[in-house]
């Protein structure tokens, strides 16, 4: 059985398999309908499946990692925000894009490193410079700073790559 390098080696777990099994019977525990347990199996299944093959295929490409951060104009106001937020989604369907995290500031508790004066942000993960440069020039991308630039103060970008 071949081991798997994207389950935490604190787990003991050695195989995809063992992996779901260890879910499953988490599942077993939570007191669940036979309905939804054969759900949740289900979706694990295909979860476990569906991330393992997604991180085993990013593992050997040297990556870039995209990270925007917005300040909006009116920080206060849900209407923006969700604005902004729309024009994120519609970011998701440029090719190039391996992985899009959109999101806002945390809850977590506050300490000096901590800076949650920003209003959203997005993650985002290609396989390469070169698909990093689609999307800097894909007309989705033109489309969202032209519609929505509107709506921030500032952004800082944090571009980085895989060492």
């Amino acid at each position: 059985m071949k081991v798997l390098g994207w389950i935490p080696k604190e787990t003991g777990l050695k195989s995809r398999s063992d992996f779901v099994l260890s879910l499953l019977l988490i599942n077993i525990m939570k007191k669940q309908t036979r309905r939804k347990f054969i759900a949740s199996a289900a979706l694990l299944t295909v979860a476990a499946g569906a991330s393992a093959s997604t991180l085993l295929t990013m593992k050997n490409k040297t990556q870039l990692v995209h990270h925007a951060i917005f300040w909006l104009k009116n920080p206060k106001s849900k209407e923006d925000l969700a604005k902004l937020l729309e024009g994120l989604q519609t970011l998701r369907k440029i090719e190039t894009i391996r992985l899009l995290h959109i999101g806002v500031p945390a809850s977590t508790e506050v300490r000096p490193v901590i800076d949650n004066s920003y209003s959203a942000s997005e993650l985002m993960i290609f396989d390469s410079l070169e698909d990093q440069k689609v999307y800097q020039d894909h007309a989705i991308h033109q489309k969202f700073i032209k519609d929505y630039g509107h709506l921030w103060e500032k952004v800082v970008v944090y571009d980085s790559m895989d060492v």
